[in-house]
């Protein structure tokens, strides 16, 4: 009898990797000539989320570009941010916050186990709290599943990696 193969769906982001990317993206604010005296700031929040602050949105948009960048550099994907709506602070300055995703939630561990049922392959999902496992005797199948949600990853607007491919 084959062995069963699995593979689990999350949703993580190396915590070390972004607070690099943000102590990165605060040298470059103090050395830009079109920032460095402009008050800007980025802060991230017991690594639950990044606050920018600047004194207007054009600046607030330069300095998310360099975030951007400094995280795909790392390797980071830029949707673990969840952007709120920029807020008008004191002193007229603005200030956006963005919210760190980090796991799946139940509705989406749902329509993911529900995409990969619809595939019609012989394999299991299951939900285990914030990620889903899935199983099956056939690596290849398998492999069509890890295909599928790649190419869905767009319409689920999360970052998934595939995590204890055994």
């Amino acid at each position: 009898m084959a062995k069963d193969e699995s593979f689990d769906v999350v949703s993580e982001f190396d915590q070390q990797e972004l607070v690099n990317a943000v102590d990165q993206t605060k040298r470059e604010l103090n050395s830009r000539f079109d920032l460095k005296s402009s008050g800007s700031e980025i802060e991230l929040e017991a690594n639950k989320s990044i606050i920018i602050t600047s004194s207007d949105e054009l600046k607030l948009k330069n300095i998310l570009d360099i975030l951007y960048s400094k995280m795909s550099k790392r390797g980071l994907s830029v949707k673990i941010l969840d952007p709120q709506k920029i807020d008008h602070a004191l002193g007229g300055n603005v200030k956006q916050t963005f919210l760190l995703k980090k796991g799946l939630t139940q509705d989406l561990a749902k329509k993911i186990v529900a995409d990969i049922k619809n595939m019609k392959l012989k394999v299991q999902a299951a939900i285990q709290g914030d990620q889903v496992r899935v199983s099956g005797k056939d690596r290849d199948d398998l492999q069509l599943v890890i295909k599928m949600l790649k190419e869905k990853q767009e319409e689920y607007n999360i970052a998934l990696q595939f995590t204890n491919y055994r």
